[in-house]
């Protein structure tokens, strides 16, 4: 019996390689929240990236999109086990705001609508990891997937790609986040299946 959706049988072939364990492949993209679904418009969002010492750097909606924009195509991978190839964002690298932030923060929390965190690595939206992203696949992105801005943080489950972001908080320590303070992993890989804490 396969364990790949109908919409991929027989052609599983042009994602070799790409398919992280225990994964499935999808052409749905599923709408996975912890709560109800925020309704915040451009005019009112805005995103703040706040040092270990409490000195912020803040942009709202017009100074994001006047920062230099980036076409970004990655495979995604959801932690309830399914993967989405090849899908298609534009925002800003976190390279380009975390440039402007004088920090030896060794880690960070985003924090998004809602009251929902995740904490990463800061080494982990260094270096062409991380995007703010507000367009999916041509489109302005949708509430219901994040928008009107969300993270993206490809290489780790999409957990970590928190929804409605408002900002990062960096610090010294490592600070759990929702999902990360109810027993699923610190990190996240998909490649080495660190679903839970014990994975």
């Amino acid at each position: 019996m396969s364990s790949f959706s109908p919409g991929f049988q027989g052609r599983t072939h042009r994602f070799e390689g790409r398919l992280p364990p225990g994964q499935y492949p999808t052409e749905s993209f599923p709408v996975l929240s912890a709560g109800p679904t925020p309704q915040v418009r451009t005019e009112d969002w805005s995103f703040t990236v706040t040092a270990e010492d409490g000195r912020t750097c803040r942009w709202d909606w017009d100074a994001m999109i006047a920062l230099p924009q980036e076409d970004v195509t990655v495979d995604i991978h959801c932690v309830t086990r399914w993967s989405k190839f090849d899908t298609a964002w534009r925002g800003v690298s976190l390279d380009t705001l975390l440039a402007s932030v004088e920090t030896a923060a060794d880690f960070a929390v985003a924090r998004s609508e809602g009251g929902y965190t995740t904490n990463l690595p800061l080494a982990d939206l260094q270096e062409g990891k991380a995007w703010l992203v507000h367009t999916y696949d041509g489109y302005q992105l949708s509430p219901e997937h994040g928008g009107p801005v969300r993270l993206l943080v490809p290489h780790l489950y999409f957990w970590k790609s928190a929804k409605w972001v408002t900002g990062l908080t960096l610090t010294p320590q490592n600070e759990p986040g929702f999902w990360e303070s109810v027993g699923y992993h610190d990190y996240g890989d998909p490649w080495r299946e660190q679903r839970a804490w014990s994975d």
